[in-house]
């Protein structure tokens, strides 16, 4: 049954209208970073700056240890991601293919724990962190993140589809679960794995309140609490220079994203969560 063109029409403005509510902000970031301190302060904006200024990036680089944040966040996001597939890879294939008693019972408390903002629980953490003398540290923003209920419910949701008559067959080979957990599943899950590191990533390179509360000195802090500094002037919010230092931000997840959207697609598409 072919749509009817008026439709098509009404669909192609609504996406329209929806790729500029959520490109704008992004378009905007990137104007101002270009631009002069005058030229951001105009009324209605220039979208294109008169001319282009590099060494606003150059001023936000130089404002503080920008290097050292930059390094801080890579290790952070990294190091949570490598834990975080170490769990919960064993996790969900626990959880997918082995009847045991209190299967269901432990997968609903996981998924509970979904539902629970980190505001919520920072403090008892903030106490035990304290207490293992890891605050100001990577290790202390690392650890706490060490495993995702998502990255198990994903997971558990790929491994579910993977055929049993396939795992049988390894197991008539002499694999061991270890090796058909390597070899078997998480090749099959390779569109979840990647989609779920990205989501990681993303979230951790991005986070602001945890690095916030447990660090106290320029050695641990991150890239956002660098970028937030960039506020802290006198005489004024230079805006020309903080979208510069969010730009900087941003570039890695859009480099990220570029190079793992399709295996998201994958992931949603061919795979599917069911």
């Amino acid at each position: 049954m072919k749509k009817n063109p008026f439709w098509k029409v009404i669909n192609g403005i609504g996406l329209l209208l929806l790729i500029c509510i959520f490109a704008l902000p992004f378009v905007w970031m990137i104007s101002t970073s270009f631009k002069t301190l005058g030229e951001t302060m105009t009324f209605p904006p220039n979208w294109i700056p008169n001319q282009l200024l590099w060494e606003n990036f150059s001023k936000a680089w130089n404002s503080g240890p920008f290097l050292k944040y930059f390094l801080n966040s890579t290790i952070v996001s990294v190091g949570i991601l490598i834990l975080q597939f170490a769990t919960i890879i064993p996790a969900a294939y626990a959880f997918a293919r082995y009847r045991f008693k209190g299967n269901n019972f432990f997968f609903g408390v996981t998924m509970v724990t979904l539902m629970i903002p980190t505001q919520l629980i920072f403090l008892p953490v903030y106490l035990q962190m304290s207490a293992f003398g890891l605050l100001d540290s990577l290790w202390g923003l690392i650890l706490p993140f060490a495993s995702s209920a998502f990255g198990i419910f994903l997971l558990r949701q790929s491994f579910k589809q993977v055929p049993e008559e396939l795992l049988e067959a390894a197991r008539l080979d002499q694999a061991s679960e270890w090796k058909i957990i390597i070899k078997i599943m998480v090749p099959m899950a390779k569109p979840v794995l990647i989609t779920f590191a990205m989501f990681s990533f993303i979230a951790h390179w991005n986070d602001y309140f945890w690095p916030l509360v447990m660090t106290t000195t320029e050695a641990s802090r991150t890239l956002p609490l660098g970028i937030a500094k960039l506020r802290e002037v006198d005489g004024g919010v230079a805006w020309n220079i903080l979208m510069a230092g969010n730009l900087i931000l941003v570039i890695p997840i859009l480099i990220i994203f570029f190079f793992g959207q399709r295996q998201i697609i994958r992931a949603f598409v061919y795979t599917g969560v069911k």
